[in-house]
């Protein structure tokens, strides 16, 4: 029986269209996908300009991407689907290090160093020794786990956004524990920063009286041989936007003590990374 399109009858009306052979995945999704923008439009009821203006608005997301900025994860992350989605891929048994996003700075391939290194090369900003240990949820300790970890400068920029003015590879490195599962390096106490705030998710941010800013952290991908990848970040208790995090990635967890200790390294932060077996189901 042919289905006409009715107000009543929208949604029905589209997922009738989808033919019998369409992956099962795809129909589902679509499907969903389908119901619930419908029935976003029955209940806000937008006038013919406001849709004008959601077209306008994706249309001008889309062309502000490029291969260095992608401004629909940067929407994803706002509206807090990023984390969302995150959290559901990669729950975790209680005593286990949480994730948290990815963010958009890693870098491939950044340089081994030992043990103890310092991975700050601009010589700008507070030192902070960074220690603890890879650890399983029984406690014992993992060697050969590796930690891949990077964050922004002092002055709130990642080395690759600002090309030939940091050193490259500026605060980043690669560390394998040894014994005892412990690790320990050196950078520096990270600073608060605002993502990019200077396109149309800039512009919904205030026009939603909504801040663009991070609080301060460090970045750490941690892998070892029969344990889940963990993408976490650990962050600095005090900072000022701690309980505001403009892509919502704190957990209450991920804030690491940073005591100030003076002299040569200015602060220190342990932070034990406590990892999941792959053959759990997370």
């Amino acid at each position: 029986m042919t289905q006409f399109f009715t107000e009543e009858g929208s949604v029905e009306a589209v997922n009738a269209r989808m033919g019998s052979d369409v992956d099962p995945r795809l129909k589902e999704v679509m499907a969903c996908l389908t119901k619930h923008l419908h029935n976003f439009a029955k209940e806000i009821h937008p006038t013919q300009e406001e849709w004008d203006i959601g077209i306008d608005f994706l249309t001008k997301t889309g062309q502000i991407c490029s291969g260095e900025r992608q401004e629909f994860i940067l929407l994803s992350d706002v509206l807090g689907f990023s984390m969302l989605v995150d959290a559901m891929n990669n729950r975790r048994p209680v005593g286990a290090t949480e994730n948290t996003v990815f963010g958009p700075f890693h870098v491939a391939g950044a340089p081994e160093r030992a043990m103890g290194e310092n991975i700050s090369l601009d010589g700008k900003g507070e030192t902070c020794l960074y220690e603890g240990r890879v650890v399983d949820l029984q406690g014992e300790p993992i060697e050969g786990a590796k930690i891949d970890v990077w964050s922004d400068n002092a002055e709130g920029f990642y080395d690759v956004q600002q090309p030939g003015i940091q050193p490259k590879w500026n605060n980043r490195g690669i560390f394998t524990t040894g014994e005892g599962g412990r690790y320990s390096f050196i950078g520096i106490k990270p600073v608060s920063y605002p993502i990019p705030d200077d396109g149309p998710v800039g512009k919904m941010l205030r026009a939603l009286g909504r801040h663009p800013y991070r609080p301060a952290h460090m970045h750490f991908l941690v892998t070892a041989p029969g344990y889940q990848k963990l993408v976490t970040h650990t962050f600095v208790g005090d900072d000022p936007y701690i309980t505001s995090d403009t892509v919502f990635g704190v957990k209450e967890t991920l804030v690491a003590p940073f005591e100030h200790v003076g002299g040569e390294t200015e602060w220190c932060s342990h932070f034990d990374f406590v990892l999941t077996p792959t053959a759990r189901d997370p």
